[in-house]
């Protein structure tokens, strides 16, 4: 069985990451894409989305950090994988999931599933750019919108000599939106040699065990039900009460202090308000308590604001504000 925590774009970076790793259970880690369009990125690009590229690819809690790309040109994309592989990464991951507007529109993320003879051209320009050591890695969705080509690009992705693969068993259209269609990453198992992981829906214990029985994969990527339960994988396996207690909030309230800290060092004090507010109204959906706070610090605009309520809740001491 592996965990491994999804890449989350303008949600899971590495500040929440660091966070989330640091509770534990996870057997790895995906940052979020790195767009590559028609330019070689200098090594700060990496730096800046995913600095742990530079402390051994790990986490400081020692979680292995692959790094994602995306794009949708062969050759650009080989040649920043192979730039990308100079700081030996933990692994290249490529990116056909995203359904963000944004990316779409210029014919990337989950758009590319139209096309799978492209997916191979990518997915095999890349692993001859990097070295056999590095895993190059691909996540996928079931289509754009439908699944009358899913397995097409499944077997496009694994003879370009995709290593694993993640399938997020829903379509770009469908988004986030319940169900995920775990019968997929079983159809999807049976059609491919590599080892496939799911992803989709997984919010509590019973969900991951259903995601298991229906897709037949024990290796699952925990995304925003990870971010809403940070005690998920503990849960899973089998080193936290199944369900979420008050004990767990009262020892996530440090985790909550540290992301804050963590925030106002990387973004603009006009942003990281914001990034609090998003954390806490995911976790409002496992415990009241998240809810509460969420209600006292959504008006108010201002870290110091902010952290004046923190510290008088006692989550946040003086000597833990950036200076």
């Amino acid at each position: 069985m592996r965990l491994i925590l999804a890449p989350m774009e303008g949600l899971a970076d590495y500040v929440l990451r660091d966070v989330l790793t640091r509770i534990g259970g996870y057997d790895g880690a995906v940052s979020e894409f790195i767009r590559v369009s028609g330019t070689l990125l200098p090594f700060r690009t990496y730096q800046r989305l995913c600095p742990e590229i530079f402390d051994g690819s790990r986490t400081s809690s020692g979680t292995p950090v692959a790094v994602q790309l995306l794009g949708s040109d062969p050759g650009w994309l080989a040649a920043n994988a192979a730039r990308l592989s100079e700081l030996s990464p933990h692994g290249v991951d490529l990116n056909f999931g995203c359904p963000a507007k944004t990316v779409n529109r210029h014919g990337g993320g989950a758009m590319l599933l139209g096309d799978p003879e492209l997916l191979n051209r990518i997915v095999h320009a890349v692993r001859c750019a990097v070295p056999k050591n590095i895993p190059v890695t691909a996540k996928m969705r079931l289509g754009i919108s439908d699944t009358s080509r899913a397995l097409d690009c499944a077997q496009a992705l694994a003879e370009g000599g995709a290593a694993s693969l993640v399938v997020h068993a829903r379509t770009k259209e469908q988004g986030y939106k319940a169900p995920a269609h775990w019968e997929w990453v079983a159809r999807i198992r049976e059609a491919i040699p590599v080892p496939v992981v799911a992803n989709g829906e997984v919010w509590t214990v019973e969900d991951w065990k259903r995601c298991c029985e229906i897709s037949g994969s024990h290796d699952v990527m925990l995304g925003r039900g990870a971010v809403s339960d940070p005690w998920l994988a503990q849960r899973i396996r089998g080193m936290a009460e199944p369900e979420p207690t008050p004990q767990d909030w009262l020892a996530l309230l440090p985790f909550i202090a540290d992301y804050w800290t963590g925030v106002q060092r990387k973004v603009l004090p006009a942003q990281a308000a914001g990034r609090l507010k998003l954390w806490l109204g995911m976790l409002r959906r496992t415990w009241p308590e998240a809810g509460e706070l969420h209600t006292i610090i959504r008006p108010l605009r201002t870290p110091g604001e902010i952290s004046d309520v923190l510290c008088g809740l006692s989550i946040l001491g003086r000597a833990d504000l950036p200076h």
